[in-house]
C-alpha cells in the first residue's frame, strides 16, 4: 500500500509539473505569436492544437505507447463538443468583456465548480479548504484584475463560459474514474470531436472578435514557426490537463491554473519587461499563500481519510479473524461431541 501511495504521489507531482511547465511555455509562445507577430486568431489556433494532439496520440497508439479503450460514442461526442464549446465561450468572453471582467470570469470557475460538485456529486469541502480557496481567489484578483466594465452580452457569454468549463472539467474527472479509462485514452477518443467543433466555428468566432479573416492572413515563415511550436507545446498542455484532473480534481486543476497566472505575471515582468506594481506583488504573495494552505489542507484531509480507511480495514480484518476463531471453536466442539458419542457406543 505504501509503495502504491508513493508512486501515486510521484505521478501527481509529475502531472502538476508538466501542466505548469507546458502552460507557461505556451502562454509565452502565444504571446509572441499574437502580440509581436500580429496573429490574433486564438480559437482557430486552438483547433489546430487539438488536431495535432489527436495526430500525436494516433501515432503513439500505432507504436503501442498506449492501448485505446472503447468508450460509449454518445458520451465521447457530447464530451468533446462540450470541451470545444467551453473554449469558444472563454475566447468570446475575452473578446466581449474587459480584461478585468474576463479575469473575474476565470476566478468564478472555482466556486461554481465547488457548488456543482457539492450539489450533484455530494462531495464535501471542509471549511479549511474553502478558506484557502477564498484566500487564493482574493490574491489572484488583487494581482490581475484592473478594470470591471460590464455589458449585458458579455455577461451572458461569461456565465455560459463558466458553466460549460465547470461541467466539462467535472466530466473529465468523472468519466475517467467511472469508466476506468486513463487520461490518454479519454483524450484520444474525444480530441477529434473537440477539434472538429473548434475547426468549424473557430474562423467565425475569430472573425467576430478581431474582424479579420484567418484565411486572408499573411503567413510569414516566422509566424509558421511559432504556430508549429505552439501546436507542439499544446500536446503537452492538453495531455497534462486531462492527467491532472484525472489524478486530482477539477478544483485542484483550477488552483493550478491560478498558479500559472502568477508565474506568467512574474515571467512577463522578468523576461518580457511587462509593467509590474506593488499591488501585483501583494496579490501574487497572497495567492501563493492561499495555494500553499490549499495544498497543506488537501494533504491533511487525504492523510486523515487514509488513516480512517486503514483503521476500517484493520477492524474488518480483526472481526474476520474473530469470526474464523469462533467458527473453528464451534467445529472443534462438534467434533469432540461426535468422538465422545462414538466412545460411549
Amino acid at each position: 500500500m505504501g509503495e502504491i501511495s508513493s508512486s501515486f504521489q510521484l505521478g501527481v507531482i509529475g502531472a502538476l509539473f508538466l501542466s505548469v511547465a507546458s502552460s507557461v511555455s505556451i502562454v509565452i509562445c502565444n504571446k509572441a505569436l499574437m502580440s509581436s507577430l500580429g496573429f490574433p486568431f486564438a480559437t482557430t489556433l486552438t483547433s489546430w492544437h487539438m488536431i495535432v494532439t489527436f495526430g500525436t496520440l494516433y501515432a503513439a497508439k500505432i507504436f503501442k505507447f498506449f492501448e485505446a479503450k472503447p468508450i460509449d460514442m454518445k458520451t465521447v461526442i457530447l464530451f468533446g463538443i462540450l470541451n470545444g464549446v467551453s473554449v469558444g465561450f472563454l475566447n468570446l468572453s475575452l473578446g466581449f468583456n474587459s480584461i478585468g471582467f474576463y479575469q473575474m470570469t476565470k476566478l468564478a470557475i472555482i466556486p461554481f465548480t465547488v457548488l456543482l460538485e457539492t450539489v450533484f456529486l455530494k462531495k464535501e469541502f471542509s471549511l479549511k479548504i474553502k478558506f484557502s480557496l477564498s484566500l487564493l481567489l482574493l490574491g489572484v484578483g488583487i494581482a490581475s484584475i484592473t478594470d470591471l466594465q460590464l455589458n449585458f452580452l458579455g455577461t451572458i457569454i461569461s456565465v455560459l463560459a463558466i458553466i460549460t468549463t465547470c461541467v466539462s472539467q467535472i466530466l473529465t474527472s468523472t468519466i475517467q474514474k467511472k469508466l476506468n479509462v486513463s487520461s490518454t485514452q479519454l483524450l484520444y477518443q474525444s480530441a477529434p470531436f473537440q477539434a472538429a467543433i473548434l475547426f468549424l466555428t473557430g474562423p467565425l468566432v475569430d472573425q467576430m472578435l478581431v474582424n479579420k479573416n484567418v484565411f486572408a492572413f499573411n503567413y510569414t515563415p516566422m509566424v509558421l514557426v511559432f504556430i508549429v511550436l505552439s501546436c507542439i507545446i499544446a500536446v503537452s498542455v492538453n495531455f497534462s490537463t486531462f492527467l491532472v484532473i484525472g489524478k486530482t480534481s477539477p478544483v485542484t486543476y483550477q488552483v493550478l491554473g491560478h498558479l500559472k497566472t502568477c508565474l506568467v505575471l512574474g515571467v512577463g515582468y522578468l523576461i518580457l519587461k511587462d509593467p509590474f506594481t506593488f499591488r501585483n506583488i501583494i496579490g501574487i504573495l497572497v495567492a501563493i499563500f492561499g495555494m500553499a494552505l490549499y495544498s497543506y489542507f488537501c494533504i491533511q484531509d487525504n492523510t486523515n481519510k487514509q488513516s480512517i480507511n486503514g483503521s476500517s480495514i484493520a477492524i474488518s480484518g480483526k472481526r474476520q479473524r474473530q469470526s474464523a476463531l469462533l467458527l473453528n471453536e464451534k467445529e472443534n466442539n462438534e467434533l469432540l461431541k461426535s468422538i465422545n458419542k462414538d466412545s460411549v457406543v
